[in-house]
This record gives C-alpha cells, sequence and structure tokens, in this order.
C-alpha cells in the first residue's frame, strides 16, 4: 500500500505540472532523456536528430520535424475553429460525434451514452499506474481519451467510476468491432497518466489518445488533372461508384454538384457549419459535373462532414468512417493528416478487409514533417500533390509511405462561393479517387489490392529511378492502370 500511495502521489504531482505548463508533448517516463523530452516537444533546432515519433532518431531514420507539432493543444472545446479567418471572438462549441446525422437514411441508430453522474468527479484513492506513462505524439485534446470497451453502458459507467472519469460518449463501431468510448478527464490528470491507469482493467481492449486532424489545403479553365493522368474527359465515367468522402461541409446547391450527391451524414451535428469550400472542392474534383467537370462524372458521392475549420478529433473521423463502410462505399477518401493512431490504424485495416480503397492525402507540412496519417497506414494509398509540370509541390511531405503523384497545385475547382483556385494533397487525392472510380466503374470485379498494384505498376518515374520518398512511385496513368493486367 506504501508503494501504491507513493505511485498515486506521484501521478498527482505529474497532473499539477501540466497544468501549470505549457501545452507541450506529455511524458511522465523518467527514462526518458533531456533530448528525447526535447523531441517531443519540438524544440530541439528544427527537430534535429528527433524521428517521426518524437524521439531521438536511430537505424538510419529519418530525422522528424518541421509542420506538424508534436505537442498537446489545450483546446476549450472538443474541436475549434482555426482558419485565419476565424471571427475575433467567435465562441467555440463542443460536437456530439457519437450521435451524427443522416440527411438520408437516419443512419444514427446507436446506443445512448452512459449516464453522466450528477456533482464532480471524484478520482478513486490507490488506482495503480499498469504501464509506464505514455510519451504522446501530436496534437490531441487534453482532457479526453478514447477507450474499445468489452461490455454494455453499464460496464462503462463502471470503469467510469473505477478510475474518476466521465463518460462523454459511446457506440458500437462497425469497422473497430466494439463499442467505442470517448472518456473526460476531470481532475487535470495527463492523457498519458490516464491510458496507464486504464491498462489495469481487462475490460478495456484499446486505449488511444483523442488526437486531432488537420485538412490539407495549402491555398486558398479547364482541369488540367485530365492531360496529366491520361484520362479522356470524354470518356471519363464513374458512373455509380459509390464514393464516401470524410471532409468539412459542403455548399450542395453549387451547380458542379447538382445530382452528384447520394447521401450526407453530420458526424458533428452539435457544430453549426460555417466552412464549405474546402468539402465542395473535393467533391467536384472527384465527381463535378459541367463546366467544373470532376475526374468520375456519374459517380455518387456519399458525403460525410466530420472537420470545421479545418479541425477535426479522432472519436468523429471514426463515426465518419463507420458510416462510410454502412454505405458500402468502394472507395473512401480522406483529405487530412494527423498523428499515428492505433484505433485509426484499426479502422483502415478492417476498412481495406472489406475491399474498400482507401485514398488519402500525404500531407502538406514539409520535407521534414514526420509521417502524415492515415496516409502512412498500410494499406492506405497516399498521395503527394504535382503541378501543372509534374513538378513536387514544395510543402508537400516525404516518406516512404508516399505511394503516388496526381496534380494538386493551382487547380480549378468548386467551392462555396462558385469556384477557386485550390492547392495541396487534398486535392491530389481526390483526382486519384476519382481516377480509381473510373477503373472501378470499367472493371467493377477489381479488387482494392489489383487496383493499388496497377496504380504502382503503370505510374510514370519521375525523380530517382523507382519508388522515391518525394513522389512514390510516380504520377498516375489512369489509362495505362486500366490497361494493366488483372
Amino acid at each position: 500500500m506504501a508503494a501504491k500511495a507513493v505511485i498515486l502521489h506521484a501521478a498527482l504531482l505529474a497532473a499539477a505540472a501540466f497544468a501549470a505548463a505549457p501545452a507541450f508533448a506529455q511524458t511522465n517516463d523518467p527514462n526518458l532523456s533531456q533530448t528525447q523530452v526535447d523531441c517531443l516537444n519540438r524544440t530541439t533546432a528544427a527537430g534535429v536528430g528527433c524521428d517521426k515519433n518524437g524521439g531521438t532518431a536511430n537505424n538510419g531514420e529519418k530525422p522528424g520535424a518541421g509542420g506538424a507539432t508534436g505537442g498537446a493543444v489545450f483546446l476549450p472545446a472538443l474541436i475549434v475553429d482555426l482558419f485565419p479567418n476565424t471571427p475575433a471572438g467567435a465562441a467555440p462549441q463542443t460536437p456530439a460525434p457519437s450521435n451524427g446525422t443522416s440527411s438520408s437514411n437516419g443512419s444514427g441508430n446507436t446506443p445512448p451514452p452512459a449516464p453522466t453522474p450528477n456533482g464532480p468527479v471524484a478520482v478513486p484513492q490507490g488506482l495503480n499506474l499498469a504501464e509506464p506513462p505514455r510519451a504522446i505524439a501530436g496534437e490531441f485534446v487534453p482532457n479526453e481519451v478514447l477507450v474499445t470497451v468489452d461490455g454494455d453502458a453499464g460496464v462503462v459507467q463502471q470503469i467510469a467510476n473505477s478510475f474518476g472519469l466521465q463518460a462523454r460518449s459511446q457506440r458500437q463501431s462497425r469497422l473497430l468491432g466494439t463499442t467505442l468510448v470517448r472518456f473526460g478527464i476531470t481532475d487535470g490528470r495527463p492523457v498519458g497518466v490516464v491510458l496507464a491507469q486504464l491498462a489495469a482493467d481487462g475490460r478495456t481492449q484499446r486505449r488511444e489518445p483523442n488526437h486531432i486532424y488537420t485538412l490539407q489545403q495549402a491555398a486558398g479553365v479547364v482541369n488540367y488533372a485530365f492531360d496529366r493522368i491520361a484520362l479522356d474527359s470524354k470518356q471519363a465515367s464513374g458512373e455509380n461508384v459509390r464514393v464516401a468522402v470524410i471532409d468539412t461541409g459542403i455548399d450542395d446547391t453549387n451547380p458542379a454538384l447538382a445530382g452528384v450527391i447520394a447521401e450526407q451524414y453530420d458526424a458533428m451535428p452539435n457544430v453549426p457549419i460555417e466552412k464549405r469550400d474546402h468539402g465542395t472542392s473535393v467533391d467536384g474534383l472527384i465527381a463535378g459535373v459541367g463546366p467544373l467537370e470532376g475526374m468520375a462524372p456519374g459517380a455518387r458521392i456519399y458525403h460525410a462532414r466530420a472537420f470545421e475549420g479545418g479541425k477535426s478529433t479522432m472519436d468523429v473521423i471514426l463515426s465518419a468512417l463507420d458510416w462510410a463502410a454502412e454505405q458500402d462505399a468502394r472507395i473512401i477518401n480522406m483529405s487530412f493528416v494527423g498523428p499515428k493512431n492505433d484505433l485509426l490504424g484499426t479502422a483502415c485495416r478492417n476498412a481495406r478487409a472489406l475491399g474498400i480503397v482507401l485514398v488519402a492525402a500525404a500531407g502538406n507540412n514539409g520535407p521534414k514533417a514526420p509521417y502524415g496519417y492515415p496516409a502512412a497506414f498500410d494499406g492506405v494509398i497516399a498521395v503527394t500533390a504535382t503541378d501543372a509540370k509534374d513538378g513536387l509541390m514544395p510543402q508537400a511531405n516525404r516518406g516512404a509511405y508516399v505511394f503516388i503523384s496526381a496534380p494538386g497545385v493551382e487547380m480549378v475547382a468548386p467551392s462555396g462561393a462558385g469556384s477557386d483556385v485550390v492547392t495541396g494533397t487534398s486535392f491530389a487525392a481526390a483526382i486519384v479517387s476519382g481516377a480509381i472510380a473510373n477503373l472501378i466503374h470499367a472493371a467493377p470485379d477489381r479488387s482494392a489490392d489489383e487496383i493499388e498494384k496497377a496504380l504502382a505498376a503503370t505510374a510514370k518515374d519521375l525523380g530517382p529511378k523507382g519508388r522515391d520518398n518525394d513522389f512514390g512511385y510516380g504520377l498516375i496513368d489512369t489509362k495505362a492502370a486500366e490497361a494493366a493486367k488483372q
């Protein structure tokens, strides 16, 4: 009992220290060196000597630094609008991610969340650390954790009571195959400490931070992408191919989206929609009609709104992914980037096992940035952006996970205001999703694995010979990929 008291006392001291400290990476591991702590906080000069996960580089891995921050962001709410055009003094609102709404089929049939206890939540005495506190890379919500639980609402509340947490939401996840719970930390304990404490309870299966993800737009006529990816605009078709898009809200009154949107789902219904440009551009580049024709006219877009102000969180994104899988989508476009998260990795792996082609933006955080996820997960096609002369977008992430290149620099696309010139790996990902929709329309039985192999085998090599960290296999060639042997 004396040892337990010492551990508890240390945890409470750590919580007090984090409450007063700047928003850097949370770690309570006494075995970390000062250099490793600096790497997690990204305070070393340009991240020199740091690997992509925030530790010191070794085994020849590329050091990670650059645009992505490695520390927690103390957000006043779950999601905040961090775009430059945020109105001064605008109050952020908290979404209800577990009760998303669909505009067509009402697919929000999830079990109700466990009742929230009245009054302050007391932290039980004698909590043990089942494993060392985790050092967490990337931005995350500082007072929440995501946990998969083996049990019903009653079990969820028992766990909350046992660890002094608040059950803020819960739902059955199709892609995770279990109950996903968003627990709130009400006493200031660091996320890494709470995750280590929860590991002691066998009813908890996976325990992760509620990471934050950002859309990948860098800037802000005929689309030159058709010519660059060898796709005849007169023959392009994704007719009846189901493409799910996880993004911002959209302007569905834009003429370019007339008849394009099959269904919509709002994964954060309690947050007002203020930004519609990014999602409108992505949908339009995939399947737009009229003067701003997309890569795959006729494709059916299943649009999940999961971002506001360019930001979202892991629980919201997982809700959107589950909805997309329930729509039997053949392709899921994910034009966003964030830290590595095991729950997202599991969802992507299980979606791929269902035969879904996953396409994601490689990231716009620069050549020294850490790997961007979900793009860097196995089974996800990571897309980087090139310009009209096949030059690499300077802001693009680099790394062995980059799979293929596609036009994404200064392209005309639909937007909430009508049309705009857009740049970013977000839009390159949309071009690839549209190209894949063409492949599926031409050969509906072609599997996700076959499509991935065809894209790799037929890409136009750019940069150093063979696959490289800048261009991946090279520029996508839709005509060659369609002709490739299955």
